[in-house]
């Protein structure tokens, strides 16, 4: 009679431990049921951009680039001053794998030129948007910010040709005084590297100098021409490139202002030169 009660109670624990593993067993589907859809539907990070890094920004423009955007640079005698004003000043940054930037000023006779150049890499933090996506989008928010005019008809359509007004009233576009006396120092040969432009040409119109987007430069871009108007003092004159490739967006601003109040830098030159630097990026950021 005890061996069989003992043979109860064994009966009796087993049962007691199935029981409690069958628990588990809910509670294990209750966690799976918390994760509704499993495995079969979790979603596809989006593509990263093209860029993980940053070039060095000082040595990104060579020297005989910035001997024509800085004209006054080659009349520094003193040649530690001049290997100064050659190197360049980074820009403060706190992360240099997202935003770098290196500016140049140089003061002549004739003209104080500057430039600016940045750099920032675009990194998106929503798996459902892509770095360039992103970069996108934070681009068209800076031209829309830019307020570009609406592009003004070519002069050769035949509503301007037909009309008495469109050969005597002149232009008010922002770039009006690009036939104005040029600051003396830009010379626009051949040497600015403004003809390697294709856009450039030996007489554009306001109407072709005019802030526009640009078509031809990296994945999207934009040109502004803004001009001072101080009228005390000379007039200074800031030309503004700026473009995307893939998650990088790279910004030139290029200033002059001359030392004679009255004259008026070139805005053809200087867009030319800021072009042309502007183009040299694209490329080396191409390799």
């Amino acid at each position: 009679m005890q061996r069989k009660a003992y043979v109860s109670g064994v009966a009796a624990l087993l049962a007691a431990l199935l029981a409690g593993c069958t628990g588990s067993s809910d509670d294990g589907g209750a966690t799976d049921d918390s994760n509704p859809g499993g495995s079969g539907t979790a979603t596809t990070a989006a593509e990263p951009g093209r860029y993980r890094t940053l070039p060095e920004p000082c040595s990104a423009v060579g020297q005989d680039t910035l001997d024509s955007l800085l004209p006054g640079i080659q009349q520094i005698a003193d040649e530690e001053q001049r290997e100064t004003a050659y190197a360049g000043e980074p820009a403060l940054t706190y992360d240099n794998d997202r935003k770098v930037g290196c500016r140049w000023k140089v003061e002549s006779m004739s003209a104080t030129d500057h430039l600016y150049v940045d750099f920032e890499r675009v990194v998106s933090y929503d798996n459902a948007v892509s770095d360039d996506s992103q970069a996108e989008q934070l681009f068209a928010t800076r031209q829309t910010a830019a307020d570009l005019p609406e592009p003004i008809a070519s002069e050769s359509s035949p509503s301007a040709s037909s009309s008495p007004s469109s050969t005597s009233s002149p232009s008010s576009t922002p770039s009006e005084s690009a036939d104005s006396p040029a600051s003396p120092g830009s010379s626009g040969s051949p040497e600015d590297g403004s003809s390697t432009n294709p856009t450039s040409t030996a007489s554009a119109t306001p109407t072709e100098l005019q802030p526009r987007v640009l078509d031809d430069l990296g994945d999207e871009a934009f040109l502004d021409d803004a001009l001072s108007s101080s009228g005390s003092t000379a007039k200074q004159r800031t030309v503004t490139v700026a473009f995307r490739t893939s998650n990088v967006i790279v910004t030139i601003e290029y200033e002059e202002q001359p030392a004679t109040v009255g004259v008026v830098p070139d805005s053809k030159e200087m867009q030319d030169r800021a072009r042309n630097l502007a183009s040299r990026l694209a490329d080396s950021l191409a390799e």
